[in-house]
């Protein structure tokens, strides 16, 4: 009997579920589902990130304050064609969006981004992981 019982309970409780699944759900119900799945979340433990979140805004300074000094050392690098024509092309392209811009500051830019980067992330850096592949 007891079976019995608990089988027509089970059913009925079924029944009233399938009835309310029909119905959309109240403002307050959406409400009270919501503050439920907060309070769940809330219990889960914190998940550290392996890499420190950095904004765009901390290495754009770093590298915009570097670029602003005056480079008074001479240096010779040899550049492919290709590479060559890029840099023109972006040179060229940022002037004709009111932007001023040369060669050497897009090189210097990049060398400042690769050497912050390199600080920061250290083997996981792209500079790093490239010349890894490199020596492969």
């Amino acid at each position: 009997m007891a079976n019995e019982d608990y089988a027509a309970g089970t059913y009925s409780k079924l029944v009233e579920a399938a009835e309310q699944k029909k119905q959309p759900p109240t403002p307050e119900e959406r409400t009270q589902n919501v503050s439920q799945e907060t309070k769940q979340s809330s219990n889960r433990d914190t998940v550290t990130p392996r890499h420190q979140a950095i904004s765009n805004d901390d290495y754009i300074e770093d590298v915009r304050k570097a670029v602003k000094q005056l480079g008074k050392e001479a240096a010779t690098y040899r550049f492919t064609i290709d590479e060559k024509r890029a840099l023109a092309d972006i040179v060229y392209s940022l002037r004709t969006k009111g932007i001023r811009s040369s060669e050497n500051e897009l090189t210097r830019i990049a060398i400042n981004y690769l050497v912050w980067e390199y600080r920061h992330n250290k083997q996981s850096s792209i500079l790093a992981r490239v010349l890894e592949r490199l020596n492969a």
